[in-house]
């Protein structure tokens, strides 16, 4: 080839180059791209941002920040990127750059259904700069020349797509940058959507309904939230088993899609925007248009047990109009239905009642406003007639619960019919008229629910309920309050079986809001095309705290703290510096723990995955912080200064184990950490150390029998030493390997009952321990396994039960005997019993002993039945006369040596109450 011809070439080469350059850029890239032409149609949600230093920063001062960065997905991702950092050997840079990547570009989120039981995300982020363009081709490229990843290219459709695989997982990444739009999916299936969506420009997008609005404009608004209500069910299907979510199906038919603009500040997160009604026939749109928004009037009447309501402006019999009576109808039923229905105002709402546990029913109730009760009560008399009921009825307070003969859903509408959590078929119903509104539910519910009722346990006397209100819309066509608490054992039993695992798992972010409200105020002009719903979705943490302080009487010296749940268990007595007076720890139903400080304030709070077991302070040492230590379901917890967990803690157990007791020696110097007894509810051992390495042999070690009491973990001459007291009569001690001691097991002579008492020295032999045996006989051994001694206490009987307790610091005990409905106590070195009290109830009463010296003891005895405590001093004497109320399991008591004062400390229902005791010495 001549040069001439070589240099022509290359110049038509470089002119048609330049030429596609110059129509690239006044044709193609002259015309922005509408990045929400981007996102597939199909989208159930789209989140848009586009301040991610300022949504950050709101994160944080809502707590979220870190509740969301403890979910596994942003963890692995996390994890992916310090990888990268650490290749590329540019930390600083790279973890500074992905903040700057996002800046304050419009970065969009969106959620779509791809599958049975499946959703999958897509991100859209805009590319403006070449150096960006760089920052993410370098770490795509860094990633694949790691050998745990695999890094490729292919096409779609003349696009390329490139594909990061993690190659022990096999999940991948797909990458398009589509005209410097970079658009990332784990689903490979939504960027070929997108590449799809690409050659259909002027197609509708997902915000064509909304036109122009753009709330990212509007200050304040941190992202923007489209939803497609439409494919609501559909993605509901991936979280909820399929029969319980249909009442939610039927109500997201009143709007098609909605827009709201997210703002975060404080204690809650609010949601404010405009929704589009649904156009569809047969809709719950249809149904409610035309009928006015009202206010919440149920508040005086709804338990503060109610997980869920829905509440509808709505009048059943305009509704769900019912057909004609036909002429087999002689009775006159349907006419007296319909006569019954006539009675009824425009309000109507179902409200869900908490559930103890995750496989459990919700109780559900049926209200509908009654704006002449008496009529109301009219009609109920003559349907009871005609449906043959009996007259009686069952009366709890002021209200009356009669049987009604026919389903609710025959007066309120298909919403109460079979689309409903946990489906039940239609049944008949009882109902109670509550002020000016006719409850309907089956009759245990209805029992429990006034009982809260007359108790005056209701959101309008809740200061934390009322306060919430006051912040929703005060008046709306379909208002949705959630209390996420309450919902948790119904929300468990709901979920796909795939889904419960993870929100378990983010059991924290799900309840950071407790409060929860969705609201739909229709517009006063519904007639026009344009008409729309103002929407609100506001969720919200009480600012009120946990608890709050009442007056109390003289005995309780005003310091009684009353709390937003009832109280559990037994409070825990902690020393707290600068003052005599001690701080407490208590925990609630619903598994918080609150720190309460001397002056009566609730300095933090933390939720627990169960009832608090074995709570008490750990020094440092060993290279483990100090804190407060206690065991809850299969964790055990180190908390310190404002409930933060200590780390290497939360230490997991496996799932199958769950505390019952938890057992401590603190740690030897800075090399030995504290050693650590876990006793499961299957009465099986488990040793571990305060940085998480179990010991061999304790993992964990199953006893042949049931523990006869708490096992006693001392440490004889630096050997720790595991003394396990089971219920067959036979008394094992194990060395830290697992083995049993020289002499072990050891008999009793009769079965055991109670904890034991141990008095270390510096050799076996010497160490003394004591236990009493259900023949009454008090015996003392060492641990060579030999038995030093054996008194008899007192008489023995095949119905008595005897059971040593020790003080709290093990240093003396009683020794209790009940047989029947009478309790005797003795001391060790007294032939009488110090005293003998007959109680109304039968069964175990929890007896605590205190001795703090020089003769002050007590002995408190707990009467779960009524809730009572007796208090008595060293000579057996009842302080004051009379029990004290005590709901608790047990009740704390500390001693003030230079005022020769106790401090009683007490739960009493939702009450914790603090009282002086001022006991003169016999």
């Amino acid at each position: 080839m001549s040069r001439k011809l070589l240099a022509l070439l290359t110049a038509l080469f470089l002119l048609l180059t330049l030429a596609t350059y110059v129509y690239y850029r006044r044709t193609l890239a002259a015309v922005p791209v509408d990045p929400y032409a981007l996102v597939p149609n199909d989208a159930v949600l789209v989140l848009s941002t586009h301040d991610h230093p300022a949504l950050v920063r709101h994160l944080q001062e809502t707590g979220l920040w870190d509740n969301l960065t403890a979910v596994r997905y942003f963890q692995q991702s996390a994890g992916h990127l310090a990888l990268a950092d650490s290749l590329t050997g540019r930390t600083v840079r790279r973890r500074s750059g992905v903040m700057t990547l996002l800046g304050r570009k419009l970065v969009i989120t969106s959620v779509h259904v791809t599958g049975p039981g499946v959703f999958d995300v897509l991100y859209q982020i805009p590319l403006t700069r070449v150096s960006e363009y760089r920052q993410v081709r370098g770490l795509l490229e860094t990633l694949g020349r790691d050998a745990r990843y695999r890094l490729s290219t292919r096409n779609y459709e003349a696009h390329e797509l490139t594909v990061l695989t993690e190659r022990n997982s096999e999940t991948s990444l797909t990458v398009l940058n589509y005209r410097n739009h970079l658009l990332l999916s784990t689903n490979a299936g939504l960027v070929e959507a997108v590449v799809r969506r690409t050659a259909h420009p002027d197609a509708p997008t997902v915000m064509t309904s909304f036109g122009p609005t753009d709330l990212l404009r509007v200050s304040g608004v941190d992202a923007t939230l489209m939803v497609n209500y439409r494919r609501l069910p559909q993605f509901l299907d991936v979280l909820f088993r399929p029969d319980a979510h249909g009442q939610f199906d039927q109500l997201a038919g009143m709007v098609s899609e909605g827009l709201l603009g997210v703002r975060l500040a404080g204690n809650r997160a609010q949601l404010q925007g405009f929704s589009n009604p649904e156009t569809a026939r047969g809709t719950m749109q249809q149904r409610l248009q035309g009928q006015r928004a009202v206010p919440l009037g149920l508040a005086p009447w709804l338990s503060t047990r109610t997980a869920m309501l829905l509440h509808l402006a709505a009048n059943p019999s305009r509704t769900w109009p019912q057909p004609g009576g036909s002429a087999a109808d002689l009775e006159g039923r349907t006419a007296a239905l319909d006569s019954l229905r006539a009675t009824f105002g425009g309000e109507m709402a179902i409200a869900y009642l908490a559930t103890t546990t995750a496989g459990s029913k919700p109780g559900r109730l049926a209200f509908v406003h009654c704006p002449t009760p008496a009529r109301t009560q009219q009609w109920l008399a003559r349907l009871r007639r005609v449906y043959g009921n009996s007259p009686a009825f069952t009366r709890v307070g002021a209200y009356q619960i009669h049987p009604v003969g026919f389903p609710e859903s025959m007066v309120l509408g298909p919403l109460l019919a079979p689309a409903q959590p946990y489906a039940v078929e239609a049944r008949p119903a009882a109902g109670v008229l509550v002020g000016d509104y006719l409850v309907f539910s089956d009759e245990l519910t209805l029992n429990g629910y006034l009982a809260d009722v007359v108790a005056r346990r209701t959101w309008a006397q809740t200061p934390a309920q009322v306060s919430f209100l006051q912040e929703t819309l005060p008046r709306a066509r379909l208002s949705i309050f959630i209390d996420t608490r309450n919902s948790w054992n119904a929300l468990l039993g709901a979920l796909t079986e795939e889904r419960r695992a993870g929100l378990l798992r983010n059991e924290a972010l799900f309840k950071r809001f407790p409060q929860v409200a969705m609201q739909l105020v229709p517009d006063e002009n519904e007639a026009d095309p344009s008409a729309q719903y103002f929407t609100q979705l506001l969720l919200r943490h009480p600012a009120l705290g946990p608890a709050s302080t009442m007056p109390g009487g003289r005995a309780a010296n005003g310091r009684v703290l009353t709390f937003n749940h009832e109280l559990v268990g037994q409070p825990t007595l902690l020393p707290a510096l600068g003052t005599r007076i001690p701080a407490v720890v208590v925990q609630d139903s619903v598994g918080a723990m609150h720190y309460v400080s001397p002056d009566n304030t609730v300095l933090w709070s933390d939720t627990l995955a169960g009832l608090a077991r074995g709570v008490s302070l750990l020094p440092s040492g060993g290279g483990v912080a100090g804190g407060l230590l206690l065991g809850a379901a299969n964790r055990l917890h180190l908390l310190g200064n404002e409930g933060a967990e200590v780390l290497p803690f939360p230490l997991n157990l496996p799932d199958t184990l769950r505390v019952a007791a938890l057992l401590a020696i603190p740690a030897i110097g800075t090399k030995v950490p504290a050693r650590l007894l876990v006793v499961t509810a299957g009465n099986d051992l488990l040793l571990l150390d305060a940085r998480g390495r179990l010991y061999p042999g304790w993992q964990p070690k199953r006893l042949d029998f049931p523990l006869a009491g708490k096992p006693a973990f001392f440490n004889v001459n630096g050997r720790d030493i595991v003394l396990a007291p089971l219920q067959n009569g036979y008394v094992y001690a194990f060395d830290p390997l697992g083995s049993l001691l020289p002499g072990f097991p050891l008999s009793m002579g009769g079965r055991l009952a109670g904890d034991v008492v141990v008095q270390t020295a510096s050799t076996l032999s010497r160490t003394r321990l004591t236990l009493v045996n259900q023949h009454g006989e008090l015996i003392a051994f060492n641990l060579s396994g030999d038995i030093v001694s054996r008194t008899r206490v007192a008489t023995w009987s095949r119905t008595a039960r005897f059971r040593l307790v020790p003080e709290p610091k093990g240093r003396s005990f009683v020794v209790t005997r009940e047989d029947g409905n009478q309790l005797d106590v003795y001391l060790p070195n007294q032939k009488t019993p110090l005293l003998t009290q007959r109680f109304v109830t039968s069964g175990t009463k929890p007896v605590q002993f205190f001795d703090f010296g020089k003769g002050r003891q007590l002995v408190a005895v707990t009467e779960p039945g009524p809730g009572h405590v007796f208090l008595y001093d060293g000579k057996g004497r009842l302080l004051g006369g009379d029990p004290v109320p005590s709901t608790g399991s047990g009740v704390a008591l500390s001693h003030d040596a230079t005022t020769d004062t106790y401090h009683l400390v007490r739960v009493v229902g939702r009450e914790l109450r603090r009282t002086e005791l001022k006991v003169t010495l016999p």
